[in-house]
Parts: structure tokens; C-alpha cells; sequence
């Protein structure tokens, strides 16, 4: 059985949606970054860690591609000009989308308090409306970034567009709202939703 390390308030759930789209069996372990369990597998400390036929996956966009590819499921073929496509859509959202939340993040609630640069949060919030507004563009008025073909791309995607309306940013009321919306119908999203709001949340993480 696959063992999925993490926390699902994390991005642990993207692997937990997919986990639920493909409908396969896994043990979820509840952690927080920097757990000792965490530690024991992954050097690093970081989460999601997904254990699987004897091998150590980190990282959700990696440990997403290698659960699609197996499965053959919520992907394009490797190799094809389509998989191309969608893998530039899933590292938009892992990279240009992401980093600036994660730069915000850190210095909201995670750094010391002596360490923290509240004047880098506005440029954090411009950059990613900028990338936003890249992300609406290649969008277009499709359902999914692949057309009408639902993949990992969107669970990257979507993780980092709730994240921003977490956090309170203004994603208008067109494109993206809309795709997000449309995503939300879908059982295994709602299922994996249910599973992060059981989860511990990540006000109890010892810092």
C-alpha cells in the first residue's frame, strides 16, 4: 500500500485529491514539516513524502506525475507535445504562481519575528497577480488548462489559487474564480476537502 507522509493542510493535498481521483488504496500520515517521522524518510524535513514500492518520492508535483504516469490516468503521454503543455502549466503554478505566496508566507507566519520584511509583502502580492493574469491568458475559456481534459496540471493549479484567496487576494471575479469553481464539483476534490478539514490544523505546529 502507498503511504503518503504529510499534512493534508499542506501541499500534500494535491496528492491526497489525486490519490482520491484514482481511487487507489493509502495510508495517510498526519505530520508537520520537520516531524521526526518526516526526518526518518526525508532528509530535508520537508512534506510530501510518498513512499511507494520501496522508493521515497518528495515533492507533490513529482510524487502527482509519478502516480499519474503508473496509472496512466489525468495525463498526457510522455513525450507528446500535449504532456509539454501540461507540464509547463503545472511548473507555472509550482514556481511562478507559488513562490511569491510562499515568500509571503514565510514572512507572515513562519519566520522570526526579527527576520521578517513586511515591506516585501506587496511586491510578493504584485508578482503573483502578475503571474495570475499569465495563468487567465493561456486559461483562455477552458474548463481545465488542458481544454476539456482534467490532469494533474489542475491540482497544482488549483492548490495555488485557493492558497491566494486564503490569504485574501483579490482574484477578480472572472477566469479564475470561475475554474475554481468548476473544479469544486469534482467527488474526489470534495472528498480530499473533507479529509484536510479532520486534519490537524497548522496553528499546532511546535515552531
Amino acid at each position: 500500500m502507498l503511504t503518503l507522509i504529510g499534512s493534508p493542510q499542506s501541499r500534500a493535498f494535491r496528492a491526497v485529491w489525486l490519490l482520491e481521483e484514482l481511487q487507489v488504496p493509502y495510508k495517510l500520515v498526519d505530520v508537520f514539516p520537520l516531524d521526526p517521522k518526516v526526518f526518518e524518510v526525508n532528509p530535508s524535513g520537508k512534506i510530501p513524502v510518498l513512499q511507494a514500492q520501496g522508493q521515497t518520492i518528495s515533492d507533490s508535483l513529482a510524487i502527482c506525475t509519478y502516480l499519474a504516469d503508473k496509472h496512466n490516468k489525468f495525463t498526457f503521454p510522455a513525450g507528446s507535445p500535449e504532456r509539454a503543455v501540461q507540464d509547463s502549466f503545472s511548473l507555472l503554478a509550482a514556481n511562478d504562481m507559488e513562490a511569491p505566496l510562499w515568500v509571503r508566507h514565510k514572512h507572515v507566519d513562519i519566520l522570526p519575528e526579527k527576520l521578517r520584511v513586511p515591506d516585501i509583502i506587496p511586491s510578493c502580492e504584485r508578482d503573483f497577480l502578475q503571474e495570475l493574469k499569465t495563468f487567465e491568458t493561456r486559461l483562455g475559456n477552458n474548463t481545465h488548462v488542458m481544454g476539456d481534459t482534467f490532469t494533474i496540471a489542475d491540482i497544482m493549479a488549483m492548490f495555488v489559487l485557493s492558497w491566494a484567496k486564503a490569504v485574501g487576494l483579490d482574484l477578480g471575479t472572472g477566469k479564475a474564480l470561475n475554474y475554481m469553481k468548476n473544479l469544486k464539483q469534482r467527488p474526489a476534490y470534495q472528498k480530499a476537502t473533507q479529509i484536510r478539514r479532520q486534519s490537524r490544523p497548522f496553528s499546532e505546529m511546535k515552531r
